[in-house]
C-alpha cells in the first residue's frame, strides 16, 4: 500500500499539471478565427523557452525514463545507447528541423506529409507518409500509458482491478479534456511542469541513491557482481549493434509527427537552432535515469519476471523519503501526459490534412479541420486506453518497435528531400514499401528483437533492423529514379522553392587574377 504522504505529494503534483492545463488558454489570442494551424501549432508562436520545454518533455517521454533505466537493470551497457542516439539528435535537428520549418511556414505545411506534397507533387507518396506517421505513433501513445501503470503499480499508487485501471482513466482524461479545448498549448504548459518536477526529483534521487549506496564505485561494483562483470562494458561484437542503434533511432525520432509538430510550433529557425543547442540538458537526466537502473542492481532490487521497467520505482520506494517517492512518481507520470498529448494531436492533424481534406472533404473550411482533429485526436487517445486494457503490455513494446522501423522509412521523402528533389517519386514509394517489408519481416524473425544478424558465418554482424531496412529503401530509390529518369517519367511539379538538386559551393581560387 502506498504511504500517505507519497499519495499527497503525488496528488498534488498532478493536480497541479490539471491546473496549468486549464490555464492554457490564456495563451490564446482571443482576436484569432479557429484554425488547425493555431490549434495544432499553438500558431507557430513558441518561444525558445516554450519551445525547449515541450521538444524535450516530447521526445524524452515517460517510457523512455522507465525502459532505458530498465534495459540498464537486465542487460547493463547496452542499455545507455540512449545516450549518444539522444545526443546525435541535436546537431540533427540543428540543421534538419530549422530547415523544415521556414519552409512549412512559407507554405503553410502543418505536417510532413504537406511538405513531401509540396516537394514532390505526389498524393499517394504524401498519403504512405502520412499514414507510416499515424501507424507508428499509435502504440507509441498507448506506451505512454503503459509507463505510468508501471510506475504506479511499483509504487503501490495502483490499485488493483478496476479501482486502478479507472485512476488510469481518470488520469487520462483531464488530459483530453485540456487537449481537445486548447489543442498544444495545454502540454506546452504542462511540460513546465514536467521540467521542473523531473530536475528535482531525480536530482534528489541520485543524490541520496549515491550517499546510502556509498557512491559510484561501490554502485558499479555491486551491479558488476550482480551482472557478471563485463556485462557493463561493451564487447567488440556489441559495437554495431549499440553504434547502429543509437545512429539509426536518432534519424527515426525527427520523423515522428509528434516530434515535428512540437518543431513546428516555434516562433522561427533561430528558436529551433538555439533549442537543439540546449536539448542535452534532457539527456542528462536520461543518463542519470539509466544510471538509477544500474543503482538498482547494486541495491538489490528484485523487478518482476518480464518487469524490469519497474526496478527504478522499486528502488526509489525503498530509499526515498515518502514525499520525494511521491514526487518522483508524480514527475513520471505528468512525463507521460505531454508526449501523449501531443501524440494524439500529431496523428489526428495528419489525418485531418492528409488524409480527410485530401481524399474526403476538399472544401473542409477552417473551423471543421479544427472540429474533425479534436474529434480524431479524442478517438485516438480513447483508442489507446483500450489498447492498454485489451492486450499484454508486450504486444505494445513489440508494435512500438516495428513503429521505429517503420518511421525510419520516411527519412528519404523527408529529409532528403530537403536537400534535393532529385529522387522521383515512383521510386520513393517502391523504396518505402521495400523498406516497410524488409524491415518488418526481419523485426519478426527475430522475435521482435530491433537487432538482427547480417551475414552467415561464424560471426555474423548484428546491426539495428531499421537501418538495413532503410538502406535497402535508400538502394531501392536511386536506382528507380535512375531508371525512371532515363525513361523519361513525368514527375509531379515541385512547390517548395528549394533546389531541385544539390549544389556544392566553390571557394575562389586563390591565386586567380581579376580578368
Amino acid at each position: 500500500m502506498a504511504d500517505g504522504a507519497m499519495t499527497a505529494t503525488f496528488l498534488a503534483v498532478i493536480g497541479g499539471a490539471s491546473l496549468l492545463a486549464v490555464t492554457a488558454r490564456r495563451l490564446r489570442p482571443v482576436d484569432r478565427l479557429p484554425s488547425l494551424e493555431g490549434w495544432a501549432l499553438a500558431d507557430r508562436s513558441l518561444g525558445p523557452g516554450w519551445t525547449w520545454l515541450l521538444l524535450g518533455g516530447t521526445i524524452f517521454t515517460a517510457y523512455t525514463f522507465t525502459a532505458v533505466p530498465g534495459l540498464a537493470y537486465g542487460n547493463g551497457a547496452p542499455a545507455f545507447f540512449a545516450v549518444p542516439y539522444t545526443v546525435i539528435v541535436c546537431p540533427l535537428a540543428f540543421v534538419l528541423l530549422s530547415r523544415l520549418w521556414s519552409v512549412a511556414r512559407r507554405h503553410g505545411y502543418i505536417t510532413a506529409a504537406d511538405f513531401v506534397r509540396g516537394r514532390y507533387g505526389s498524393p499517394p507518396l504524401a498519403l504512405v507518409v502520412a499514414l507510416t506517421g499515424i501507424l507508428a505513433t499509435m502504440p507509441y501513445l498507448a506506451l505512454q500509458l503503459l509507463g505510468i501503470r508501471a510506475v504506479l503499480t511499483a509504487g503501490g499508487v495502483y490499485p488493483r482491478g478496476a479501482a486502478g485501471d479507472l485512476v488510469l482513466v481518470a488520469l487520462f482524461a483531464g488530459l483530453a479534456v485540456a487537449t481537445y479545448r486548447h489543442g498544444l498549448r495545454a502540454p506546452a504548459v504542462i511540460s513546465a511542469l514536467k521540467a521542473v518536477a523531473v530536475f528535482v526529483s531525480l536530482t534528489a534521487v541520485t543524490w541520496l541513491v549515491l550517499e546510502r549506496l556509498g557512491g559510484p564505485g561501490p554502485v558499479f561494483e555491486g551491479a558488476a557482481q550482480r551482472l557478471g562483470g563485463p556485462a557493463l562494458l561493451l564487447s567488440p561484437a556489441q559495437q554495431p549493434a549499440y553504434a547502429s542503434l543509437a545512429l539509426g533511432s536518432a534519424l527515426a525520432l525527427l520523423m515522428y509527427p509528434h516530434v515535428l509538430t512540437a518543431g513546428f510550433a516555434a516562433d522561427g529557425p533561430r528558436t529551433l537552432r538555439k533549442v537543439s543547442v540546449a536539448l542535452p540538458a534532457w539527456t542528462g537526466l536520461l543518463a542519470l535515469f539509466g544510471f538509477l537502473g544500474i543503482a538498482a542492481l547494486a541495491a538489490g532490487v528484485r523487478a518482476p519476471r518480464g518487469g524490469a521497467e519497474a526496478a527504478v520505482p522499486m528502488l526509489v520506494d525503498r530509499l526515498m523519503p515518502a514525499p520525494l517517492a511521491g514526487l518522483v512518481f508524480a514527475a513520471i507520470a505528468v512525463g507521460a501526459l505531454v508526449p501523449a498529448a501531443v501524440m494524439s494531436i500529431a496523428a489526428a492533424t495528419s489525418f485531418v490534412r492528409n488524409v480527410y481534406v485530401e481524399y474526403v472533404h476538399p472544401t473542409a473550411t477552417p473551423k471543421r479541420q479544427v472540429r474533425i482533429a479534436k474529434a480524431v485526436s479524442l478517438t485516438a487517445k480513447v483508442g489507446a486506453v483500450a489498447f492498454v486494457f485489451g492486450l499484454r503490455d508486450q504486444d505494445a513494446v513489440n508494435l512500438q518497435l516495428l513503429g521505429g522501423v517503420w518511421i525510419l522509412q520516411i527519412f528519404p521523402a523527408v529529409a532528403v528531400g530537403l536537400f534535393t528533389g532529385w529522387l522521383h517519386p515512383r521510386a520513393l514509394l517502391a523504396g518505402w514499401a521495400v523498406g516497410m517489408a524488409s524491415g518488418t519481416y526481419l523485426v519478426v524473425r527475430e522475435g521482435f528483437s530491433p537487432i538482427v544478424p547480417l551475414g552467415t558465418g561464424a560471426g555474423p554482424l548484428e546491426i539495428y533492423a531499421g537501418l538495413a531496412a532503410l538502406l535497402l529503401n535508400l538502394t531501392v530509390a536511386v536506382a528507380g529514379t535512375a531508371v525512371l529518369t532515363r525513361l523519361g517519367v513525368p514527375r509531379g511539379a515541385d512547390t517548395t522553392d528549394l533546389p531541385s538538386r544539390l549544389t556544392v559551393r566553390r571557394r575562389p581560387e586563390t591565386g586567380a587574377k581579376n580578368p
